[in-house]
């Protein structure tokens, strides 16, 4: 991976070198605009519409319209000069609990990896916030735009996670549908409670996968060597009329799912030791494997 930028993360007087690598990255599936009849790409070209001309990017710059029609001209170089200790440093402002943060206020994520001479010092913070198990809560500019951030310990390394300021998240009470007046019983908030600890399990993150991606890309592949794709048929879902019976058809139907998928597990282990437990016979096995 190429490392976005070099800095430090700064705390009382400690000075850490840092490297700055992104930690994510999109998988989805890019299409080409193109014209319908000739299939050519369509270009989508900067055209200056008082000069009449396409405006290649070395002449472009950033302007801040302070008046209809005003600019303030802003280059690169006025960016890098802004006289703030945050333009290569992660500043820590204080140390939180990561509970205490809503998940609304992150952005991104990024790897900090120690830089030149700083393993020391980098490893020293990572172990005293893992023992403290607190997060850090920063400031750091990133492409010309300062950002909150949280500094955290995610397996052997540190990790920070560019925030939202609370002025950036948009207030809910401009959701109108939200100002509603609904009784909940007792016997509903219990069966959906029941539900939702029927559902819960340990967080797996290999579990989930992009079935949508995985379906384009069957699509796209079998267009490409001229074979039809078999659509499954969509499920049909009737309006639920009553709650309670939804409810417990919910209930039931998470219990069939963990119920069968305990069944896979058993399969797999059987398969992996070659028979089935307290059964030595090959029937025994392939009985297991029609089960589930």
């Amino acid at each position: 991976m190429r490392n976005l930028w070099k800095g430090a993360i700064s705390f009382g007087l400690v000075h850490v070198p840092v490297k700055l690598y992104a930690a994510t990255e999109r998988k989805d599936i890019k299409f080409n605009y193109l014209h319908e009849k000739c299939k050519t790409p369509v270009r989508y070209e900067k055209v200056c519409p008082t000069c009449e001309t396409e405006v290649p990017m070395e002449e472009i710059v950033r302007g801040y319209e302070y008046e209809k029609g005003k600019y303030v001209i802003l280059k690169d170089e006025d960016f890098e000069n802004i006289p703030l200790a945050t333009a290569k440093t992660v500043e820590i402002i204080n140390f939180a609990e990561l509970s205490e943060i809503d998940p609304v206020f992150f952005d991104k994520s990024y790897y900090l990896a120690p830089g030149d001479g700083g393993q020391k010092a980098y490893e020293l913070l990572k172990q005293a916030m893992a023992e403290t198990q607190k997060v850090a809560v920063a400031k750091v500019i990133i492409r010309s735009k300062e950002s909150l951030a949280a500094l955290r310990v995610y397996r052997d390394l540190i990790v920070m996670e560019t925030m939202f300021y609370p002025d950036e998240i948009r207030n809910t009470e401009l959701l109108p549908e939200v100002n509603y007046n609904v009784k909940i019983n007792e016997n509903e908030a219990k069966m959906a409670a029941n539900l939702i600890e029927s559902l819960t399990e340990p967080f797996n993150p290999q579990k989930y996968h992009n079935e949508y991606r995985a379906a384009l890309s069957e699509l796209i592949e079998s267009r490409i060597s001229g074979e039809e794709v078999e659509v499954a048929p969509r499920v049909e879902t009737g309006r639920v009329v009553d709650l309670m019976e939804a409810l417990k058809a919910s209930i039931d139907l998470a219990k069939e799912e963990k119920e069968r998928a305990g069944m896979k597990k058993g399969t797999k282990a059987e398969a992996k030791t070659g028979r089935k437990a307290g059964t030595g016979s090959g029937k025994g096995r392939k009985k297991a494997k029609t089960v589930s």
